[in-house]
């Protein structure tokens, strides 16, 4: 029995944009840089597959596929400020005075006496 992705299966509209828009990206930036996609399979480790389906956005592409390739074209510098916590501003106004290793699940209060 194989268990379903439901990320997979159906992302949210905004995640699967982004993903899109990503292959798109990553197509031009290929195609700009005169590679094929046998080349940039090969640069990367892997096969010519994993290239196309990254530059069709296909959500079940790994993230090692996308940021290799990033790499490759040398576009990695932008990613490390994905998800940086001095600029998650929503983040930051919701944190406490300490930051947190880890979020606790909310406990709800016990009305047995």
């Amino acid at each position: 029995m194989t268990a379903k992705n439901t990320l997979i299966q159906a992302p949210p509209y905004p995640v699967e944009k982004a993903i899109k828009n990503l292959g798109t990206n990553l197509r031009t930036a290929r195609l700009r840089r005169n590679l094929t996609i046998e080349e940039v399979g090969e640069k990367i480790g892997t096969g010519p597959r994993a290239v196309s389906d990254a530059e069709k956005g296909k959500i079940s592409t790994g993230i090692a596929v996308y940021t290799a390739l990033l790499w490759v074209y040398d576009l990695l510098g932008p990613m490390s400020e994905l998800a940086n916590p001095t600029l998650d501003e929503m983040g930051l106004s919701l944190s406490s005075s300490k930051d947190r290793a880890r979020a606790r699940a909310k406990e709800g209060l016990d009305n047995d006496f």
